[in-house]
């Protein structure tokens, strides 16, 4: 029954949101729905001591990230540097290749650094502006930046600094590097399959009649640009570089500067008591706001007329469009936290834990747990928690380095994680003016690619034995 009650609440919030329903609304109902069935006892419990508190930490750390990256990437489309990326992007591929165009943008940003939410919100303005002008659907906007951000420079291409890659390394011993052979391998297999997909997608609705859209239907439109001459379109990239490059810098800078834990008193009246940061546990978001200020600081000179002009307005949006995007994802965090309290969730997991095969096992139990709570760093840290000893030691009697374990686990955290209650589909869903029924459908079949492809790096290395 417990069994049944988990799965009841996942299928629940899976359809609010692909009805269009608010996640914000939804996700305690589900969860706390769950927790009712269970025991009814732990209602309030739950809700304040385990979902408010996962989705308040979820805001205290991450708000500011949404909240610059947001402002940068309205920036970025106001400024008019969008549209000189484009154009420059439109003279060198041809309008043809828009979607490999923006696949390349999102995998420059993320294998740089750049926080998967940051990558949404800075390259959707020129991905607008490139699918109208190529006059293909802006509903696959979606499915493309996805490919781009979502997977194989998430956790697939060796010595990728985002942290689904960086969590294996904590319980295998090993390093962002791991398995490079295989990594590679599984990059490709997914970058090529899903170029076909997506260039597929566009060509039947080319052959259909079907194209941009019906500008009066469309939600979310970037501004068309108002100003004379175009930037240089190193110019316009210049921003986008200079926030890889920076959260690169300040990720070696803060720990040097800061130390691994910093505390300083308060100016208050009476005895205050220190303010202690464990800076290790922040540095890498620390990184990120610090190279967003970066871009914004550098989109304010390059371009100080168009984007002044219209500031107030624009930044306004760019709140409002943070705000929403944040609580969205915090939301489908806690929902996470609560379901990972319950007793069905134990039975999952050890059901999971009886398949034979030691890096069979791990990647169907960690895809699973990340399917489950909607979030693959949160899956793969609850699979390896848990399991991590069990893992190493299935792995040890059957001869498998632990570089392996890393990467199978995490190439399998971001396989079935982006199911339509994911926080990071929820919020490229609502930066760019779409609904699940409109675009979820190219985002799923981007997720069976990427989950594919855990399998294929699983049968290479028993196939060839390259690591």
């Amino acid at each position: 029954m417990s069994l049944l009650i988990v799965l009841a609440a996942l299928s629940f919030l899976m359809w609010i949101a692909y009805r269009g329903h608010s996640v914000i609304l939804f996700a305690p109902v589900a969860a706390l729905g769950a927790v009712l069935l269970t025991d009814p006892t732990l209602v309030a419990p739950m809700f304040t001591g385990l979902f408010m508190d996962r989705m308040v930490g979820f805001i205290k750390l991450y708000f500011p990230v949404f909240l610059l990256g947001a402002v940068f990437g309205k920036l970025i489309e106001v400024s008019g540097f969008s549209k000189a990326i484009v154009a420059a992007t439109i003279r060198l591929f041809g309008a043809d290749r828009a979607l490999l165009s923006i696949v390349a943008v999102c995998a420059l940003l993320t294998y740089g650094g750049v926080s998967l939410f940051v990558v949404v919100f800075a390259v959707y303005p020129f991905a607008a502006e490139l699918f109208r002008q190529g006059d293909i659907p802006k509903r696959l906007i979606p499915g493309t930046i996805a490919l781009g951000a979502f997977t194989f420079t998430m956790d697939a291409l060796p010595g990728t600094p985002q942290i689904q890659n960086i969590i294996p390394s904590a319980f295998f011993g090993t390093n962002a590097w791991a398995a490079p052979v295989l990594g590679s391998i599984g990059a490709v297999f997914i970058l090529v399959l899903g170029l076909c997909y997506l260039d597929w997608r566009r060509r039947a609705a080319r052959a259909a009649g079907e194209g941009y859209g019906d500008a009066a239907s469309l939600q979310n439109e970037p501004a068309a640009f108002g100003g004379g001459t175009l930037a240089h379109p190193l110019i316009a990239l210049l921003p986008l570089l200079l926030v890889g490059v920076s959260n690169k810098l300040f990720t070696h800078l803060i720990p040097h500067y800061y130390g691994s834990r910093h505390e300083f008193l308060p100016a208050a009246l009476g005895k205050a008591a220190p303010v202690v940061q464990e800076v290790s546990k922040v540095a890498a978001i620390w990184a990120v706001e610090g190279a967003l200020l970066v871009g914004i600081a550098s989109v304010l000179v390059l371009a100080w007329k168009p984007v002044t002009a219209s500031f107030a307005e624009s930044s306004r949006s760019a709140i409002s469009g943070a705000l929403l995007a944040a609580m969205n994802t915090a939301s489908e965090y806690g929902f996470g936290a609560v379901i990972a309290a319950l007793p069905g969730f134990v039975i999952v997991a050890q059901s999971l834990a009886t398949i034979p095969n030691p890096l069979l096992n791990e990647a169907v139990t960690i895809t699973a747990l990340a399917g489950i709570t909607g979030s693959a760093s949160g899956g793969m840290s609850i699979a390896l928690a848990a399991l991590s000893e069990t893992f190493i030691a299935n792995a040890n009697a059957a001869g498998i380095p632990m570089d392996v374990l890393h990467r199978v686990a995490a190439m399998a955290s971001g396989g079935m994680d982006t199911l339509p209650h994911n926080g990071a589909v929820i919020t490229l869903l609502a930066v760019t003016g779409l609904s699940h029924r409109q675009a979820y459908k190219d985002i799923f079949a981007i997720t069976l690619i990427k989950t594919i492809a855990v399998f294929i790096v699983i049968a290479s290395y028993y196939a060839t034995g390259l690591v």
